[in-house]
């Protein structure tokens, strides 16, 4: 029985330039519609784990006919119309936003000035954010946690959340693979957002299936039944496949984007029943 299928957005179920009728090839394509409407057809949830901000969430929820979603990369998650903050100790207080108590710890000027011409700011999808600082380049997450380590900021880190095709001049030129990163509360991760999720519907992990594109999208598979790694990850990137290392539960889709997302849920139907 499958009862929810969490899906990344940009990369996953929505094609190149986030749109939900766009193909992997930048042709029109219908497929991201009917992963939907098979979810919605068979009564299955389908519930959105993304970096975007909350403020687009709702309303995307709502024309998806979905009541939650999980937002700026597991930071929060939206239930049946309640907030719910996953950051730790790392609350909103005195009119200060997670994001604006980040900034004044310095951890974003120092990423910034330690990976200059390798990492800067995701403009201009940085503004208006409540928790992450976005930000985008090439640089190895695991230094960067270290780094912030050892300036006293080892609450925070650093996480690869896929490929982009933005940048600027002033990043390195030999930089020939652009991806996002959020800086977020270390205890913040889309793994643990789909976990909440899935505990307050109460779902078995066997009942779930997960679908993403980016290295923070695979730390999912272990809170659900089958994690479906699309194919356009692995093309834009082909280390992904050593990153999947020996998880029994992992699948790289034929398809990309949308029609990757179509594959998971119509093969997991099939394989399982609708009911």
């Amino acid at each position: 029985m499958l009862r929810c299928v969490y899906a990344d957005l940009d990369g996953t179920l929505l094609g190149p330039g986030g749109g939900l009728f766009t193909g992997g090839d930048k042709r029109p394509s219908l497929l991201g519609a009917r992963a939907v409407e098979a979810c919605a057809r068979a009564e299955v949830e389908l519930c959105v784990v993304t970096g975007r901000m909350r403020s687009s969430m709702a309303e995307l929820a709502r024309l998806l006919g979905q009541r939650s979603a999980i937002f700026e990369a597991g930071a929060g998650v939206l239930l049946d119309g309640e907030l719910h903050w996953l950051t730790g100790e790392w609350q909103p207080q005195d009119g200060r936003s997670i994001h604006a108590q980040i900034e004044a710890s310095g951890a974003p000027a120092l990423l910034l000035e330690h990976f200059k011409g390798r990492l800067e700011v995701h403009a201009p999808w940085h503004v208006g954010r409540e928790t992450s600082h976005l930000l985008r380049g090439h640089v190895d997450a695991a230094e960067a946690d270290a780094l912030l380590e050892q300036h006293g900021l080892g609450t925070l880190r650093l996480l690869d959340n896929g490929g982009v095709h933005r940048r600027s001049p002033d990043l390195d030129p030999a930089i020939t693979q652009v991806r996002a990163y959020h800086l977020v509360p270390r205890t913040v991760s889309k793994a643990a957002g789909l976990a909440f999720h899935r505990r307050a519907r109460q779902y078995a992990a066997g009942e779930t299936i997960a679908c993403g594109d980016s290295r923070e999208d695979l730390q999912m598979a272990p809170e659900v039944g089958r994690f479906w790694l699309m194919a356009n990850a692995v093309e834009d990137d082909p280390s992904m496949r050593a990153a999947i290392g020996g998880a029994p539960n992992v699948r790289v889709s034929e398809g990309t984007y949308g029609a990757g997302v179509y594959e998971a849920v119509v093969t997991t139907l099939a394989e399982r029943g609708a009911s």
